[in-house]
């Protein structure tokens, strides 16, 4: 019997309880439910609960502690079976089935969140590990302060993440100065200007270019706003003439990042009490004074929140910056040159036949904690932010 077998006779076994617990429990008073302690449902959910996760923590607990593969379904199969039968034996009329579906349901819930947050300190940990076997290769000195990224997997490399960093901030800050203002008014227009109907279009419309996937937004970045800024912006002023550039990156990754503000700031915006804008109207406030010294002022730690996030999903895209910023790992302010980022390194030390004992592979993981730590950090500060001065109105 294979383990994914055994799976399927659990799952067969939890609808078998889920069927026949209430159908024993309604027999056993003779078909009136007035007469039992729980709704035939909550019967049957408990159940199907009652089999369904002791297998399963007996098959995950298995798979932890190296079972056999041909011992382990059976003993899912056997307890499936045990909690099956004592499931709709337990079926009585005086038996509280709804608090044992609770139970179970909430047991459910914090399971799940323990999926979560141990999948994090696997990650955290995993980072954390191979990025001190890194340092013990390498100088965390050269590795933060050097301004030279040159890796050499024959030995002798310059590993300082400064030129990385530079390109990502240099990308991010594009991406930012153009996707904050535009995402701001539109937010604006459709929160305060828009009507129902053009509301019903236009925010779903924009919506749409969060749910394109960055690689054709990498893919437009190369074959058309690339040559369209060489041709148009970099040839007559005479600077770098690449089709692959910080401009490049930024732009596109700004268009990405438009919906991020626009819909984050939305919410916001309406969230803002009506009776706000009616006292400033009675006032004598014009539309436009109230939404500059009423709304936007109530709303703007919630907005510096959305942008903020929106700045930690710049950091850490990949695709976009592959293909429209190059893989040059250079330090200069020229938005028309060709740069790149951390994410990118990361990929690029990773991808082919390499060692993982080298300096010049574990560095990856030491590029991934560093951006790791400054996107963590950008979210604390955004919660800290909302949380610290977000007016809570009645």
């Amino acid at each position: 019997m294979s383990l994914s077998m055994s799976v399927l006779i659990v799952i067969a076994l939890s609808i078998v309880g889920y069927v026949l617990a209430p159908r024993r429990a309604l027999r056993l008073v003779g078909g009136d439910r007035r007469k039992l302690a729980s709704l035939p449902k909550q019967y049957g959910l408990s159940a199907g609960l009652s089999v369904f996760l002791p297998a399963m923590l007996i098959a995950l607990l298995g798979g932890i502690g190296g079972v056999a593969g041909s011992v382990l379904p059976v003993i899912i199969v056997a307890v499936a079976i045990g909690a099956c039968c004592l499931a709709i034996l337990k079926s009585r009329p005086d038996f509280i089935a709804r608090n044992s579906a609770e139970t179970l349901i909430k047991a459910v819930l914090i399971a799940a969140s323990g999926v979560a947050i141990l999948t994090t300190i696997g990650i955290v940990m995993s980072l954390v590990f191979e990025t001190a076997n890194f340092f013990r290769d390498y100088s965390w000195t050269d590795f933060f302060f050097s301004t030279t990224w040159s890796p050499n997997f024959r030995g002798d490399s310059a590993l300082g993440i400064l030129p990385l960093l530079w390109g990502t901030l240099y990308i991010s800050f594009i991406a930012l100065a153009f996707a904050v203002p535009i995402g701001l008014f539109a937010a604006i227009y459709l929160s305060e200007y828009a009507s129902p109907r053009m509301r019903s279009v236009a925010k779903p419309a924009i919506e749409i270019l969060a749910g394109i996937p960055t690689i054709v937004y990498g893919l437009f970045a190369l074959i058309t706003v690339g040559p369209f800024l060489r041709d148009y912006f970099a040839a007559p002023l005479g600077l770098e003439q690449s089709a692959s550039s910080v401009m490049t990156a930024g732009l596109v990754m700004g268009v990405m990042l438009i919906p991020f503000v626009s819909s984050l700031s939305d919410d916001i915006i309406n969230a803002v009490p009506q009776a706000m804008r009616d006292g400033s109207f009675g006032l004598g406030a014009t539309k436009s004074e109230t939404i500059r010294q009423v709304v936007i002022p109530a709303a703007l730690p919630g907005i510096v929140g959305a942008v903020l996030l929106a700045a930690s999903r710049a950091i850490g895209e990949t695709m976009i910056v592959v293909l429209g910023a190059g893989a040059a790992a250079s330090m200069s302010l020229n938005p028309f040159e060709a740069m790149t980022t951390v994410t990118v390194k990361i990929v690029s030390q990773l991808t082919g036949d390499t060692d993982f004992a080298s300096p010049e592979t574990l560095v990856a993981f030491a590029l991934a904690l560093t951006l790791f730590v400054i996107t963590l950090g950008l979210n604390v500060v955004a919660l800290f932010i909302v949380r610290k001065y977000r007016e809570q109105y009645e």
